[in-house]
């Protein structure tokens, strides 16, 4: 992975040097795995879940998204949907929900860079 890639993927919020750990320094196995992220459907789910006031399924979205981001090392959006899953476990269902827009936000800031940097 040249120099450029990874600061741009740092500048998403991923933790390169936490996600190569993970995958045993194999830089393609990661980069093919942060393409697979943009298709990934937990973001849609949640947003839908949402959108039809659907708390389990909000839970369940909310909680894979977090997984997902945990895996490949995406921290800021990790921590955001950490975040959103300790309120949906609460029964904090506004509070929740009013995280939407800065999840919204970073969700699509990494999206981006992926889509940009990992055609």
């Amino acid at each position: 992975m040249d120099e450029t890639l990874r600061n741009q993927l740092e500048q998403a919020g991923i933790d390169v040097a936490g996600a190569l750990e993970r995958f045993m320094g194999n830089t393609n196995m990661l980069v093919k795995f942060l393409k697979k992220f943009p298709v990934d459907p937990n973001f849609g789910k949640l947003e839908d879940a949402v959108a039809q006031e659907d708390k389990e399924g909000a839970m369940a979205a909310s909680h894979t998204l977090k997984g997902v981001c945990g895996n490949l090392s995406i921290m800021a959006l990790h921590g955001l949907v950490a975040k959103q899953v300790e309120l949906l476990r609460a029964d904090q269902w506004e509070e929740a929900v009013g995280m939407m827009p800065e999840i919204r936000a970073e969700y699509a800031k990494v999206n981006d860079t992926l889509l940009k940097c990992l055609p």
